[in-house]
């Protein structure tokens, strides 16, 4: 596995989101924290500016048959002789990068990091304005009969129609949403798991993607990492 040096600079790993739990710091304090299973990950390709006009790592995550992969995509991995996998993503990357074919996982990532992490939030389903956009309700009493419905759409003559982006009810959830500045709790290399303070989108077992943070902490101040 590849030795990829921890510290501060632009980085991403893919994983998987087990759960939340509990752990206690040094005063004894409980510290809520999400445990993600990050890694193995592994470079498919990388991406130059002479090549590709911008600069980036493309990894690959979760291993998946040869068979269950189409064939343009089974020339890819055999190009780099990696074996196929389930997920690919780029990462923007600072630094000296693993080579390509190498695998690397959580320990890129060090105690006290911040870290954007990304994935597909719970779907809520069909739900009404008061709970997708947190509308006030009407009067609930005194013969009114208006309760949880929309309200005034628009004027009616003129312009005769509703505008784009209008509060309605709908689906709710199951749209990609980042969590940004959540600090590396501790880092188990053995099984390949993160503890981030706080919680992270997605369902248990959904695929995350987690960034070094834009932001930084340092000396006790927000810095742009």
């Amino acid at each position: 596995m590849a030795a990829a040096s921890a510290g501060a600079g632009r980085r991403g790993l893919l994983g998987r989101k087990l759960g939340m739990t509990r752990v206690f710091d040094e005063q004894g304090r409980q510290v809520p924290v999400t445990v993600i299973e990050a890694g193995p990950c592994v470079v498919v390709q990388r991406k130059t500016m002479e090549t590709d006009g911008y600069a980036a790592l493309q990894i690959g995550f979760l291993s998946r048959k040869a068979s269950r992969v189409t064939r343009p995509m089974q020339g890819h991995f055999r190009k780099v002789g990696v074996s196929p996998r389930q997920v690919l993503r780029e990462f923007a990357w600072d630094g000296e990068p693993p080579a390509v074919g190498e695998e690397f996982a959580v320990e890129i990532f060090e105690t006290g990091t911040r870290v954007d992490v990304t994935g597909i939030g719970k779907g809520k389903g069909f739900a009404g304005v008061i709970k997708r956009h947190h509308a006030r309700r009407g009067p609930m009493a005194h013969g009114s009969k208006y309760h949880r419905r929309v309200g005034s759409l628009n004027a009616g003559t003129t312009p005769a129609r509703v505008f784009k982006n209008r509060q309605m009810p709908g689906r709710m959830g199951g749209k990609r949403a980042t969590v940004s500045g959540l600090q590396v709790v501790r880092v188990d290399t053995e099984r390949h798991l993160l503890l981030l303070r706080g919680g992270v989108p997605g369902i248990r077992g959904a695929l995350v993607a987690i960034r070094t943070a834009k932001k930084q902490v340092r000396g006790g101040a927000m810095v742009r990492g």
